[in-house]
């Protein structure tokens, strides 16, 4: 009787403060949403989205964003994926060491680390940020150090899953070279992983705002702040659409990965 009222207990505990965290998260978006719709007195509308979408530079600057977004995804995958997979087979040891490395990130300060690539790249030999092509090359390589924290812990986290030296062992006794055996055995293996700090990427992507601001590139988070300075209801849009386009992200994570898993080869 005592453990049924010990468990009832905690229960109550956790739907309460279970509640507590969705009204915290939710009713700030609610008050947003509500507001984006309010850009006509007295009238629910979407005004304020029809305007923002059919806005030029809201296009051009998301445009931009999304293909430097794929562009971070495709060379960060290129990055990490090779360095943890030679790291779980050959290099154990050096795991703490990039684990530090990659949550450098957290540590210092974004304005900082902008600030440090624009003293480096803007003089000579490099001077990168005269040309928009090399300014767009080295926005890039700042993106890919952004999200260097969630993609390695991303494919960290698949390369666990797997069996690494036994599917190695397998493809090398079938004749395959270290190249064939990362994109034909490793690679389909860890798709999930791959797809999941690939999408948590292009969220970061789409929403940082100060290598694009300092750099002086059309992304899509210096337009919001742009927009904020001198409107009221379509930053408020702004904000709804990417929140939508976060949780699109999320959904995709779990929609692919569901049930994945369990089909992935172990080579055990």
């Amino acid at each position: 009787m005592a453990k049924v009222m010990k468990t009832k207990r905690y229960d109550f505990w956790a739907l309460f403060w279970g509640t507590l965290g969705l009204l915290y998260f939710f009713v700030p978006m609610y008050g947003t949403l509500d507001f984006s719709l309010r850009m006509q007195r007295g009238i629910i509308s979407l005004k304020a989205y029809e305007v923002v979408l059919s806005d030029p530079k809201f296009l051009d600057s998301f445009r931009y964003s999304a293909i430097m977004g794929m562009i971070t995804v495709i060379v960060s995958t290129a990055l990490f994926l090779p360095t943890v997979y030679w790291m779980y087979l050959k290099m154990p040891k050096l795991r703490p060491v990039i684990e530090i490395i990659t949550i450098l990130p957290f540590i210092i300060p974004v304005i900082v680390y902008v600030f440090g690539l624009i003293r480096t790249f803007s003089r000579p030999p490099f001077q990168m940020t005269l040309d928009p092509f090399k300014t767009d090359i080295l926005i890039t390589a700042g993106y890919v150090v952004l999200s260097m924290p969630y993609m390695y812990r991303a494919i960290d986290v698949g390369m666990r899953s797997i069996d690494v030296r036994t599917l190695t062992e397998a493809a090398q006794s079938l004749g395959a070279n270290w190249l064939q055996i990362l994109l034909n055995v490793i690679l389909p293996n860890m798709r999930i992983a791959i797809l999941s700090g690939a999408l948590i990427t292009f969220a970061l992507v789409i929403g940082e705002l100060i290598l694009g601001d300092f750099l002086v590139r059309p992304a899509l988070g210096p337009y919001m702040v742009l927009v904020g300075r001198d409107r009221a209801y379509e930053p408020a849009a702004l904000a709804i659409l990417s929140y939508g386009l976060t949780w699109i992200c999320l959904g995709a994570i779990q929609f692919f990965s569901r049930g994945v898993s369990n089909r992935q080869i172990t080579g055990r």
